[in-house]
């Protein structure tokens, strides 16, 4: 039986809003496989309520009482940490707001838990970029409420651009085409690296495509979450496939 438990493969479980980018978590684990990584990525979709990149519908997606709903779900996937995959309804909170929200989730899960906003944050730093870039798939006012969280991080961000898309099922449907024209829009000569803060958007399969067009670290959603979910697991991966973040 011990021996059972320490052979057991350890797990992040994800908290993801509604249904748009989620494949890119299978795919993520088995670009991680390929690496040599042991770890599974079962996520769990929360009920998001209204599908609106807007303050107040972000306010409720990221409500205490949506995650606390679908926790019990996610742990029978016995996992060792917890992550809500979701930035713009973690950031929307706040520097504090999204701290006290990692807390509940993490009191209510009894693990460590995270959130997409501060995986950008960690991942700026873990790079060493002083000076960032925000591609953004959001209206302009909620982007500019990620470029306030990543100011509160201690990053500079030299430049933003929002897109105006409203739903997360409309970014959802984007490909390598779009994401790439995203990345080279919001891109500027003073970045040390671009990132692109939507868990809606699939990035997975793009990053190394990006990384080269741009000639500098691009930092994606799903990219950094799973990042993160390896970082509550002391757990580093060397994997030249989802980008310089992984090297």
């Amino acid at each position: 039986m011990a021996e059972a438990a320490a052979a057991r493969t350890r797990a992040i479980g994800f908290l993801y809003p509604g249904y748009s980018a989620e494949d890119d978590y299978p795919r993520l684990e088995r670009i991680l496989g390929e690496a040599g990584a042991s770890v599974r990525l079962p996520l769990v979709h929360t009920d998001i309520g209204e599908d609106a990149h807007r303050v107040d519908a972000l306010l409720e997606m990221g409500s205490a009482k949506r995650l606390a709903a679908k926790v019990e779900e996610v742990k029978s996937q016995e996992i060792d940490a917890v992550v809500w995959a979701c930035t713009s309804a973690s950031f929307v909170f706040g520097w504090d707001g999204a701290h006290e929200q990692v807390r509940e989730l993490s009191s209510t899960a009894g693990l460590p838990a995270s959130s997409t906003s501060f995986a950008f944050a960690g991942a700026v730093r873990a790079l060493r970029a002083e000076r960032v870039a925000i591609a953004a798939t959001y209206p302009e006012d909620v982007a500019e409420l990620f470029t306030a969280f990543l100011k509160a991080a201690g990053s500079e961000v030299v430049s933003m651009r929002g897109s105006g898309i409203i739903t997360a099922a409309e970014v959802g449907t984007w490909g390598e085409e779009e994401v790439l024209a995203l990345a080279r829009g919001g891109d500027h000569p003073d970045a040390q690296a671009v990132l692109l803060p939507d868990t809606a958007l699939h990035t997975a399969a793009y990053i190394p495509a990006l990384e080269a067009e741009l000639g500098k670290p691009v930092l994606t959603a799903n990219q950094v979450t799973a990042w993160e979910g390896l970082r509550l697991l002391d757990e580093s991966v060397s994997c030249p496939a989802l980008g310089k973040l992984f090297t």
